[in-house]
């Protein structure tokens, strides 16, 4: 009798999970025009970087990309290291977001002469308030870095979108469709239609 009551207790409690299911909020669904997220994460330097501390000052590109040191990831950031001077003269912040951890980030960092904020969202918060999709699932890359083989695991990729908040805190510009080796021309673009 025991058994049969503990298992009309798990099936009580697996229906109550679905209705709980069916009644969860949607994702979220930013559009141009809605203010954007307050987050904080560490940054590459394990410091909190707090998006409070920056909006309004400057106009803040907020990029999510899967992993540190892939093809795809390295093409994009490596665009934005190669544009920053032209960023920054116009007012440009840019900071790049993935599941990686900070050493991680240090690291890609140091391969690449990377010039700009990488923040460690290993939990997946900052890509929710977002609504960026992640997977969440342990992965690793191996990569040489200054001779040396090393492994980058993180525990959370995210899907490669980018967003722009202008100096009133409003998303000026979202895309879910980025080509990497392309971000920075088209945040350039972007950029020069808010003045």
């Amino acid at each position: 009798m025991k058994q049969h009551f503990s298992l009309l207790g798990l099936i009580i409690v697996f229906l109550g999970l679905l209705a709980e299911g069916a009644g969860a909020q949607p994702a979220v669904d930013l559009k141009v025009g809605d203010a954007a997220p307050v987050f904080e994460a560490s940054d590459d330097s394990g410091q909190t970087w707090k998006s409070a501390d920056h909006v309004g000052k400057n106009v803040i590109v907020v990029y999510f990309y899967p992993a540190d040191m892939t093809g795809g990831c390295t093409k994009q950031a490596c665009g934005f290291r190669d544009d920053m001077k032209a960023l920054t003269q116009k007012g440009v912040e840019v900071v790049g977001v993935s599941g990686d951890s900070v050493r991680n980030h240090q690291l890609f960092k140091k391969a690449h002469e990377l010039n700009f904020t990488l923040l460690a969202d290993n939990d997946g918060k900052v890509a929710d308030k977002f609504g960026v999709p992640i997977t969440v699932g342990e992965k690793t890359v191996t990569a040489t870095i200054d001779g040396k083989e090393e492994k980058l695991t993180r525990t959370v990729t995210a899907q490669r979108w980018t967003f722009v908040i202008d100096k009133s805190g409003k998303i000026a510009a979202k895309n879910t469709m980025v080509k990497a080796a392309d971000d920075s021309k088209a945040i350039q673009e972007q950029v020069e239609k808010l003045k």
